[in-house]
């Protein structure tokens, strides 16, 4: 008999106070700033960091810059196979929600943002790894990628997710340092200038099997693009106030988290190529471990395999064997 897999979602609010739980993934941006001596004035310090961008882009009928405010939800879901009472940790996004001070009203935002995987990290941190040791050149596995593309499709065409969310995921990363992006003629007024990548990344030819396409914008006044994944049609299936508080949040943590290409001193030009080793850039006030987040990166890849991926291998391969891509 074909096993199913089933889902539930829990949510907590990351504000200053929040604590990573025992199941958050530590190398998730917001975990690693809330640990530490300097945990609490981190995330206030990132927090407002994210109202003041929002507010920068929503300039309408807002003199004073203060209008709005964005909170924010950690979304993790739990993935539970049939006749099992153990749960995975499968996989943990943000919510955006907007606040209006003027009208007092409380402005559902996007659901998606960050994304954090424990098989995601398995099949970059372990699998690939192990695919490419003592080879020459590098290669990926014929179904890489499939078995997670196939779990987060099946969660976002679950009834939980149509019960808690109004539209489908989008999510918000850095470009690729090793990829050229060329300024095209497009620009949207919140997203911004619209750039177009030399060639697919692995990132890319990831999540498409998740069903997500991927397109490059740089908003107004930032200096560098960010790739939105997406189903459907980015630009006209949000709000602008949607696509700010996205554009607003994952800004504000890739600044952070990489100084060197979003808050470099100087504009990606017509063509752009992101450079890790930019020494041109400024740093926030916020404490970032970078080093430990890829160090635990690979800790969490051999967490999914030894709690998921080889406990359930033949469950798994039954199922993905019956699900379409």
């Amino acid at each position: 008999m074909k096993k199913d897999f089933t889902f539930t979602i829990k949510s907590i609010c990351l504000d200053e106070h929040y604590t990573p739980s025992d199941t958050t993934r530590i190398t998730t941006n917001f975990a690693n700033l809330a640990r530490g001596e300097s945990r609490q004035q981190n995330l206030r310090n990132a927090l407002r960091m994210i109202d003041n961008r929002f507010n920068a882009l929503a300039n309408w009928d807002n003199p004073e810059g203060d209008r709005y405010g964005v909170e924010l939800e950690i979304v993790s879901v739990d993935m539970h196979i049939d006749g099992d009472e153990q749960a995975f940790p499968s996989i943990e996004v943000l919510k955006t929600n907007i606040i209006d001070h003027r009208t007092n009203e409380r402005i559902e935002g996007i659901v998606g943002n960050n994304f954090s995987s424990y098989v995601r990290d398995y099949d970059f941190s372990v699998l690939l790894l192990e695919h490419n040791k003592d080879k020459e050149g590098f290669s990926v596995p014929g179904d890489f990628g499939e078995l997670h593309g196939k779990l987060f499709k099946h969660f976002v065409e679950s009834n939980t997710y149509k019960q808690h969310f109004a539209k489908p995921p989008v999510i918000c990363l850095s470009v690729s340092d090793n990829k050229v992006y060329r300024r095209s003629e497009n620009q949207h007024p919140v997203l911004g200038v619209e750039y177009h990548p030399n060639e697919s990344s692995l990132t890319e030819q990831y999540f498409k099997k998740m069903g997500l396409q991927v397109r490059y914008f740089m908003p107004p006044n930032s200096v560098a693009p960010l790739a939105f994944y997406f189903f459907g049609d980015l630009l006209n299936d949000y709000t602008n106030l949607e696509l700010i508080s996205t554009i607003s949040t994952m800004e504000t943590f890739q600044k952070i988290y990489r100084p060197e290409i979003y808050n470099a001193n100087a504009v990606a030009g017509s063509c752009y190529q992101p450079n890790l080793r930019n020494a041109d850039h400024s740093l926030t006030q916020i404490v970032y471990d970078r080093e430990e987040r890829s160090r635990l990166a690979i800790a969490q890849g051999k967490f999914a395999e030894q709690h998921f991926i080889k406990p359930y291998q033949s469950v798994l391969e039954q199922w993905s064997a019956n699900t379409a891509l």
